[in-house]
Parts: structure tokens; C-alpha cells; sequence
């Protein structure tokens, strides 16, 4: 029987990002800066790795603390009543020496919905202090909308304030439990 494997992920060398279109003309780049996760794994290529991972969903931070708090409020994320967004991988299968994919559930607001995710496995590395690390980039896409993230603003001209696509980037870096 395989031997289980613990990782951790390391917030300090980690990030999760978002992006959607504003007006449809310009993209608002945004980050959660509070988060954690791990991923479980009994192979050394992560193939067939669990992962969980969950965020703060008041700590948006789009660099305009307006807009934050407006995403934060009622009218998107409604941080007060839902205040984790959580993933819960179901699959991650090897498609080539690096590339992978990730599947599970993913739940905003409580509405869980599956999704697809392209992982880059950036391989794997000791720090100074002995700590072995393992690294990826997780991208991908949804509708904001199929998680109850409706809200609409159409300006005095007819024109979409933001777009329903949000495309995700995490960078995240894990460490080795003993």
C-alpha cells in the first residue's frame, strides 16, 4: 500500500488572482489575500493528488477599496453570509511531464458547480532550511453568474460594466510534511 503525503500550502509564496473584463474594454485584475489548502498525494508526480483549498472572501483586494467593498457586500460575494469560497479537487490527471488536470467542485455562495483547471507542475525543490517544496500554476475560467454572482451595471450608453467570465491564476507553492 502506498504511503500517504501531506502538503501544505504556503502563503507566503503563493497567490490567488482574478481577472474580468470592465466595460469590455479593459481587464480589473484582483487577488484573495487571505487562503489555505492542501493536497494529499500518494505518488511523487501527484497524479491522483486530493486537494482542498478554501479563501477569505473579505479579503478581496482589487487595489480600490470601494470596489473591494462593493464585491465584498450583498450585491456580489456577500462575504457576511458566505465568507469562504472552497474548492474540493475530484480528479487530477498527468497529461505530460508537467501539465495536468484538475477537476472538482467548486462553491461560491453556496452553489457548487464543477470545473475544469489546467495545472503546470513546476517541479519540486529543497529550501534553506530543509524544507522540500513543490510548486504549480492553476489557471482557468468561469461564469460568475452559474454561482449566483449576478449583479449587473449597464451604463447610460448600453454598455456591460463587468463581464461574466473571470479568469483565475494561482500561483502556489506547497511544503512537505513530515
Amino acid at each position: 500500500m502506498a504511503t500517504e503525503t501531506k502538503w501544505v500550502l504556503d502563503p507566503m509564496h503563493s497567490e490567488v488572482q482574478f481577472k474580468v473584463k470592465h466595460l469590455v474594454i479593459s481587464t480589473v485584475t484582483g487577488f484573495f489575500k487571505t487562503f489555505e489548502g492542501e493536497v494529499v498525494t500518494e505518488s511523487d508526480d501527484f497524479a491522483d493528488s486530493k486537494i482542498d483549498f478554501s479563501l477569505d472572501v473579505a479579503s478581496i483586494d482589487t487595489t480600490q477599496e470601494a470596489r473591494d467593498q462593493h464585491l465584498a457586500g450583498p450585491d456580489f460575494f456577500d462575504a457576511a453570509t458566505y465568507p469562504k469560497i472552497t474548492f474540493k479537487s475530484t480528479s487530477l490527471t498527468k497529461v505530460d511531464d508537467s501539465d495536468y488536470e484538475l477537476t472538482g467542485d467548486l462553491t461560491i455562495k453556496n452553489v457548487t458547480k464543477p470545473v475544469k483547471l489546467n495545472v503546470e507542475f513546476g517541479g519540486t525543490a529543497t529550501d534553506f532550511y530543509g524544507n522540500v517544496k513543490a510548486g504549480f500554476e492553476i489557471t482557468g475560467k468561469i461564469n460568475r453568474k452559474e454561482f449566483g454572482l449576478t449583479w449587473e451595471g449597464i451604463t447610460e450608453a448600453g454598455a456591460i460594466v463587468v463581464g461574466e467570465d473571470i479568469k483565475l491564476i494561482i500561483n502556489a507553492q506547497f511544503a512537505k510534511q513530515a
